[in-house]
């Protein structure tokens, strides 16, 4: 094989793992009642919560739209509040409330055994092996965008 069929057989294995993770996360945040990107908002919102929607968006890289309509919702279940931000009537404050506290913290307690019986039973030097080429894959693709968004502007300028 050539690297570069070396290359796609890897980055195909990549994404049927992806797949398989979130069928796996899915059904098991399903079983809360929750949704995967609700689950996502509720689990952001225990790390730091009053933060506006648009600030949510762009921590879970999805549209205002979406995390409008997330949080509508949410709010419908009693799982999150919008408060007003002093000086600015168009912006809200986005917490949780009790009940939703309760089902991030088991949306969390879900996905760490999750990985527990995944990534948590590799021998700690494959697992750092991982995280290495993770981590060097993710630069690589930081920088295959940041490419994208030069090219694009000097596009729009020229």
């Amino acid at each position: 094989m050539t690297e570069e069929a070396d290359a796609a057989r890897v980055w195909f294995r990549l994404l049927r793992l992806q797949t398989r993770i979130n069928l796996a996360i899915t059904e098991r945040v399903r079983e809360l009642g929750l949704s995967v990107p609700q689950c996502d908002v509720l689990t952001t919102l225990t790390e730091r919560e009053g933060v506006s929607q648009q600030e949510l968006a762009e921590r879970l890289y999805v549209t205002k739209g979406n995390i409008s309509g997330l949080i509508d919702r949410l709010e419908a279940a009693d799982l999150v509040e919008r408060r007003s931000i002093a000086g600015d009537k168009r912006s809200h404050a986005i917490y949780l409330t009790a009940n939703g506290r309760k089902l991030a913290d088991q949306g969390i307690a879900v996905q760490r055994r999750f990985v527990a019986e995944t990534l948590g039973r590799l021998p700690p030097d494959e697992l750092a092996a991982l995280d290495r080429l993770l981590v060097t894959t993710r630069d690589l693709v930081r920088e295959q965008m940041g490419d994208a968004a030069r090219h694009a502007r000097r596009s729009a300028a020229g």
